[in-house]
C-alpha cells in the first residue's frame, strides 16, 4: 500500500508530526492503539475521522520505516 496519499506532515499542525491527512491525529497515536490491541474498527470509533484505509496506511508507513532501518535497534 502506498501510504503517502493518506499521511502528511505540516509544520502548522501538531508541530509537524506525521498525521493522517485532514486530521490532527498523529500516526504514532494510531500505531500505539494498534499495539495496545485495538482493531481498525475500534480506532475508527475512537477517532471517527480515521478510516480503516488510513489505519492500513499507518501500518504501511511503520513497515517501510522498519525496512529502511533494516530493523536495527540502537544499542
Amino acid at each position: 500500500m502506498d501510504w503517502k496519499p493518506h499521511l502528511s506532515a505540516d509544520p502548522a499542525i501538531m508541530h509537524g508530526a506525521l498525521c493522517v491527512t485532514g486530521t490532527r491525529v498523529p500516526v504514532t497515536v494510531v500505531l500505539d492503539n494498534l499495539a495496545a490491541g485495538l482493531s481498525a474498527e475500534e480506532i475508527g470509533r475512537e477517532y471517527p475521522t480515521i478510516s480503516p484505509e488510513a489505519v492500513r496506511a499507518c501500518m504501511a508507513f511503520a513497515a517501510e520505516m522498519v525496512h529502511r532501518t533494516r530493523g536495527l535497534v540502537p544499542a
